[in-house]
Formats: C-alpha cells, sequence, structure tokens
C-alpha cells in the first residue's frame, strides 16, 4: 500500500510541480500550500524507504490489523511534516532578516554551495552513522521501542520518523538548495536515501552519497551553469510559488 500511496506521490508532483522550479531557494509560499505539498512530495520519497520497516512492523503486531501499520506510517509522515513546518520557519525567518542578500546573484549562490558542502561534511559523522544504522536495522529499534495499541503505532512512527529526520536532514537541505520544486533532483535526492538505507555497502552508499554532494557544490559555487538539471534563478523574476500559492 505504501508503495501505492508513494506513486501516487510521484504522480501528483510530476503533474503539479511541472514549471515551478525557480532553482536555489524556491520561494515555498504560504505555510498552508506548502505543508500540503511537503507532505505528498515526503509520501513519494520516503514511503518506498521506509516500507521494508512498516513491513516488519506489521508482522510483529498481534493485532494483524491493517490499521496499526497505516497509524505506524502516519506517525512517520507526522514527524516529516514537522520537519517541514521547521525548514519553512527558518525559511521565513532567514527571509525578514536577510531581504535580498539571500538572490543568486548577490550571496544565494554561495548559501546554496555552503549547504551542498555541508551535507556532504554530515554525511561522514557519527550522527549520520548512528541515525542511518537504525534506519537501516528497524529490528533492534521496533524491539527497543514496542508499545501496543493503536496510539503505540503512531507513537512508534512517529519516532522511527525522527531517526530517518536525522538521517536525512542535510539531503533535504540540499534538495533546497537546489530546488525544492525540481522534480529531478526530488528523484535524485529519494535516490540517494532509498540506496543508504539499502545498499548492502553501507560505507560505499555514505561516501559516495558524501562525494556527490560535494561535487555537487565545488560546480555550484565555480561553474553552476554547468551543473545538469540545476536552474539558474533569474535575477527579475518572482517566485512561481510565490505567485500561484492561494
Amino acid at each position: 500500500m505504501l508503495f501505492a500511496l508513494a506513486a501516487i506521490g510521484w504522480w501528483w508532483a510530476v503533474d503539479r510541480m511541472r514549471g515551478m522550479d525557480d532553482g536555489a531557494w524556491t520561494g515555498l509560499g504560504t505555510l498552508g500550500w506548502f505543508l500540503g505539498v511537503w507532505v505528498v512530495m515526503m509520501a513519494a520519497m520516503m514511503f518506498p524507504s521506509v516500507a521494508p520497516t512498516v513491513a516488519l512492523y506489521a508482522r510483529m503486531t498481534k493485532a494483524r490489523s491493517v490499521i496499526s501499520p497505516l497509524l505506524f506510517a502516519l506517525g512517520y509522515l507526522l514527524t516529516w511534516t514537522a520537519a517541514g513546518t521547521l525548514a519553512f520557519a527558518f525559511a521565513f525567518a532567514g527571509g525578514r532578516v536577510a531581504g535580498g542578500v539571500l538572490l543568486w546573484e548577490r550571496a544565494g549562490r554561495w548559501v546554496a554551495a555552503a549547504t551542498l558542502l555541508l551535507a556532504a561534511a554530515y554525511e561522514l559523522t557519527p550522527l549520520k552513522d548512528v541515525c542511518l544504522g537504525k534506519c537501516r536495522s528497524p529490528l533492534g529499534l521496533l524491539l527497543g521501542s514496542w508499545r501496543d495499541g493503536w496510539f503505540g503505532a503512531l507513537r512508534m512512527g512517529l519516532k522511527n520518523g525522527a531517526w530517518c529526520v536525522g538521517c536525512c536532514w542535510a539531503l533535504m537541505a540540499s534538495f533546497f538548495a537546489l530546488g525544492i520544486m525540481s522534480v529531478v533532483w526530488m528523484a535524485i535526492v529519494a535516490g540517494l536515501i532509498a540506496i543508504e538505507k539499502t545498499l548492502p555497502w553501507r560505507r560505499v552508499a555514505t561516501y559516495g552519497t558524501a562525494m556527490l554532494l560535494l561535487v555537487l557544490g565545488l560546480l555550484v559555487l565555480a561553474v553552476p551553469d554547468h551543473v545538469p538539471g540545476l536552474t539558474i534563478p533569474a535575477s527579475d523574476s518572482v517566485s512561481r510559488m510565490d505567485q500561484m500559492s492561494p
């Protein structure tokens, strides 16, 4: 079922996000509009990666009901919704404080490159390693935080989502830096997340992701016009998301 929901999310994203990519730091619109888009995007990007954990939970629960696994997935999605709300608040506050400083032709390009380099560095930190270990070995996480009942399923989903946010927040920050409304970068980030969580060679996955982010950061810094799929924001354009949001 999660794969079906993810497929619907991808279909919606491709259909609705077409032509809305304004590159780095694309405007987020209103909070309600952004969260609606964000929730669909997270379902599309993250449900395939968390599906094995939900399937394992479904086999372990005594209730043998479809409701508990769905509540687990809902809790997971709620955690990512909270992360999206925090990202919106950070972007809103940053825009108010910095104003036009974050425009691409001013500091925007440098901040985007720095975000990618920071994300590359985070891939090699002990915190990333711990969080990724929880995501890759869900059995121990489930046994260590087991709660019965529907509320327990929701709570366990929230906790699993928190570990996932800890694992993937830097990749999501890179997504903002490359273009949050870009289906191309959405697919690339989702692919990196899936590779890190499922590829048997864990170190190969994390070091490979770190290298890719490092290269992207250096390219954005030096020759952004040569980064495939990267939209360079026009200096006189108004964000399409701001125009199209309610």
